[in-house]
Order: C-alpha cells, then sequence, then structure tokens
C-alpha cells in the first residue's frame, strides 16, 4: 500500500514536469528591436548631400591608420606607440576581458553541478533522553557522497542571461575601440599643436632677426644724428617683445610634449620631440561624406549593444514568474567505521526532480520587471541621444572646416597687405619721410596678422582631426 501510494506521487510530479516542459516551447520576454532614430537624409553643412542611408552601428569595421593622412613619419611612429602604451586603453581592455568572462559565467548555468565531500562526525547523546535508542551511546558517522543538481532552461532564464552577458561584452568592445580612437586622436591633436607651435616659433625666431637689423638701422641713424633716442627706444623695445613672445612659447610646447608621452605611456622625462621648420601639409577631407561612416562609430555601437542587453534583462525578470524544475541525484558512503565503507550496505543514494514556484512575493517580481523595463528605455534614450550627438559632431566639424577654409582666405589677404605695409614704412623710413613709429606700428599689425594665420591653421588641423574622430576613425 505503501508503494502505491509513493507510485502515485511520482506518477503526479511526472506529469507536472511534462506539463513543465509543454510550456517550455515558449520563450517569456520581449523580442529585441533596435530603437527607432530619425536620421537627416544629407548633413546640412555638407556640399554633397547625395548619397546619404540611415546609420546603423559597425563598429566592426577596420578604422585603418587614419593619422598617416597628415603624411608625417614622426606623427605615425607615436601613433603606433599609443595602443600598447597608453594606460587607459590597457584599463579598458581589461575591462573588455572582464566582460567576456562573464559570458562564460552566465553559460556555466547551462550545465549540472557536481559537488562531493567528506564528513566526519563522532556524536555523544545524553543519557535523560526518554524513548531515544542512542540514549547515553557516542555514535561515530563517516560519510562520502557526490551531489549533482541540474536547473532545465525552460523559460530561457538562463538564455536571456547569456544574451545580456553577451550584449554587454559587444558593448565593451566597441567602449574600447572608442577610447583606442580618442587616445589616437588626442595624440594627433596635441602633435599638431606642437607643430604649429614650431612654425610659429620658426616665424618668430626670423621676425627677431628681422627687428634686430631693423635696430641696427636705427642705431646707425641715431649715431649719424638722423634718428631720436625715441625711435631707437622703439626699435629696442619691438625687438625685446618678439623675444619675449619666442620665450613663452615654450612653455605651451613643453605641455604638449608632456601630453603625447604620457599618452604613450612614457614618463615626461624620457621623451623629447625635435623642433621642425616645416608645418604639416593640411590634409583634404571630402565635404559629401556618406553617412554609412556613422556605422564606424563606436560610441553608437556600445549604446545600441547596452539597449539589447537590457531587453534581455526584461526577458530574464520576466522567467521569474515562471516555475524553476530541479533535478537532483546524490549517492555516496556511510558508514560508523572506515572499514565498513567498502561494505556493500555501506552505500547510500537519492534521486528526484523538484517543481518550485513562487505564489507571494509582496510585489518584489513585478518590481523587478518594472525596473528592468524602465532601464530598457534609459538604454534607448541613450541610444537615441548618442546617435544625435553624432550627427551634430559631424554638422560642427564640417561647418568649422567650411568656415575656417574661407576665413583663411581673407586672412591670408590681411597678412599679405600688412607685410607690404610694413615694406612700405621700412622703405619711406630708409628715405627719410616718415618716423620710426609708423614702422613699428605697421610691423606689430603685420606680426599680428600673421600669428592669427597661424593658429587659423592650428584650429584647421583641429577640425580635421575632430571630423576623423567623428566619422569613427576614417572617412
Amino acid at each position: 500500500m505503501c508503494v502505491g501510494k509513493q507510485s502515485v506521487k511520482l506518477g503526479y510530479l511526472f506529469a507536472a514536469g511534462l506539463c513543465v516542459v509543454a510550456m517550455s516551447g515558449c520563450t517569456p520576454g520581449p523580442a529585441y528591436v533596435r530603437p527607432s532614430v530619425s536620421v537627416p537624409v544629407h548633413y546640412k553643412e555638407s556640399a554633397s548631400p547625395q548619397g546619404w542611408v540611415t546609420a546603423r552601428p559597425g563598429d566592426a569595421a577596420d578604422r585603418g591608420n587614419w593619422w598617416q593622412v597628415f603624411a608625417d613619419p614622426v606623427l605615425d611612429k607615436l601613433e603606433a606607440r599609443v595602443d600598447a602604451g597608453n594606460q587607459t586603453i590597457q584599463k579598458s581592455l581589461a575591462d573588455m576581458r572582464q566582460a567576456r568572462a562573464q559570458i562564460g559565467v552566465a553559460r556555466s548555468s547551462y550545465f549540472p553541478q557536481v559537488t562531493a565531500g567528506a564528513d566526519a562526525n563522532i556524536n555523544h547523546t545524553s543519557k535523560d533522553l526518554v524513548g531515544h535508542s542512542l540514549a547515553g551511546r557516542t555514535v561515530q558517522d563517516y560519510s562520502m557522497g557526490v551531489t549533482a543538481t541540474w536547473e532545465p532552461d525552460l523559460f530561457d532564464r538562463i538564455g536571456h542571461a547569456v544574451d545580456a552577458a553577451n550584449a554587454r561584452a559587444q558593448a565593451s568592445e566597441a567602449d574600447l575601440a572608442s577610447v583606442s580612437l580618442s587616445m589616437h586622436a588626442e595624440l594627433a591633436l596635441d602633435y599638431v599643436d606642437l607643430r604649429q607651435i614650431d612654425a610659429e616659433a620658426a616665424l618668430l625666431k626670423q621676425l627677431v632677426d628681422n627687428y634686430v637689423q631693423a635696430k641696427q638701422l636705427v642705431q646707425t641713424q641715431f649715431d649719424g644724428g638722423i634718428a631720436s633716442e625715441s625711435e631707437l627706444q622703439q626699435a629696442q623695445t619691438q625687438l625685446q617683445v618678439a623675444k619675449a613672445q619666442l620665450i613663452d612659447l615654450g612653455e605651451a610646447r613643453a605641455q604638449r610634449e608632456h601630453a603625447i608621452a604620457v599618452l604613450m605611456g612614457v614618463a615626461p622625462t624620457d621623451f623629447s620631440l625635435a623642433p621642425v621648420d616645416h608645418s604639416l601639409p593640411l590634409p583634404e577631407i571630402p565635404a559629401g561624406l556618406p553617412s554609412t561612416l556613422l556605422q564606424r562609430r563606436p560610441d553608437i555601437a556600445a549604446a545600441e549593444r547596452r539597449v539589447a542587453a537590457a531587453n534581455a534583462d526584461v526577458g530574464e525578470a520576466t522567467s521569474a514568474f515562471f516555475p524553476d524544475l530541479m533535478l537532483s541525484a546524490t549517492g555516496g558512503l556511510e558508514a560508523s567505521h572506515f572499514a565498513q565503507w567498502a561494505m556493500l550496505p555501506s552505500r547510500f543514494w537519492a534521486i528526484g526532480p523538484a517543481l518550485v514556484g513562487t505564489l507571494f512575493d509582496g510585489g518584489r517580481r513585478h518590481a523587478q520587471l518594472s525596473a528592468a523595463e524602465a532601464r530598457r528605455d534609459a538604454a534607448a534614450a541613450d541610444y537615441r541621444q548618442t546617435v544625435l550627438g553624432a550627427f551634430q559632431e559631424v554638422e560642427d566639424k564640417l561647418a568649422s572646416l567650411h568656415v575656417l577654409a574661407d576665413e583663411a582666405v581673407a586672412q591670408q589677404r590681411a597678412v599679405d597687405a600688412s607685410s607690404r605695409a610694413a615694406q612700405l614704412a621700412m622703405t619711406r623710413y630708409q628715405d627719410g619721410a616718415t618716423d620710426y613709429l609708423e614702422v613699428v606700428t605697421t610691423q606689430s599689425v603685420n606680426l599680428a596678422q600673421t600669428r592669427a594665420l597661424v593658429e587659423l591653421s592650428r584650429r584647421r588641423f583641429a577640425a580635421d582631426v575632430g571630423l576623423i574622430k567623428a566619422l569613427g576613425g576614417v572617412w
């Protein structure tokens, strides 16, 4: 009779298990759909808007050595050292390895968990226990066994966790690409600044030489009684101001040099760059850039992958509303003496399924599901904002390039005009037609306009690097 009742219980449990397995054919949780985002047909600041298509994340594309567009072998060598030496990149690389390891952690739940253990107990029971068979006796218990448990993923709870881990690992890979792009771009900007400082220093050195010659001319005329002492002091002042401006450039150059060293993972003490007397060629970046290049932006890919991970979290929270089926088996040896372990009666085992479901939790699962849905909505908003910000960055850099190119033409005309005025003023002074104040004034204007042209060139280089970065590393 006892056996019959046990069989009936096992039958009910088996039938319940079959029902659960039948229900497991459905996967709870929302299917992932990439968040929609409004994408313009073309860039407003692009001179050639034809051929644009909707941008989609594509951070796996090879960005290449985009800095080679500047045609500077020194810059190429410096950039080649960034990936291996930059500590920010190394940290991001470690974060990526950690995210990949979490995939293995999530996948491990697919497999049974097997544990083994041994136990030795000596227990003495009180004699004052009434009706106890072991009262006043000392009992030794030695056991050793193996336990295996397995939870079939009936409602895709583990599957959602694995999907979330995969998406977060992909987001971490995109983060690494984004950090690498930023570090390379930052080094390029610092290098461009340094070379522009060198160009400005070469300009000031030439002006110092010119001012030395001019002072010597005034000194000669002063000695001859033609020029006044005031004119001599004006020439001296102009010369010393130019020398002071040349010396002042040393601070900015040292800071750029130190920044480049740190970006490569090198102590500033152990790094230096020799000055050059030529400027970098300004690369020409096409204005008509297809929007497919936004696929190369790793920050967009990372934001999209985080939406996918948050959506998988919603699925995992939904799976918590369904029961769990646990399969377990235990077996081993247990006896009061070690010698009895080898005997057949010392064996023990147990096997059986368990179906567990939560009937009441005070609304905890509903709250967890609501929180997961809110995190998904927040991630979707971050993704849309990242896409909009990407378009803004490209528009800004395209506008900068167009405006600065036009400004450079006008500024070059201003330099040419001020240079001609300075030459005419010097000629008039040598002919005795004017005093040296006019020379000083025109030369000061020419210096200011020439330095403004150098600064404008630096801004155009920075806009070029910024556009390349905004497009994900290449056009």
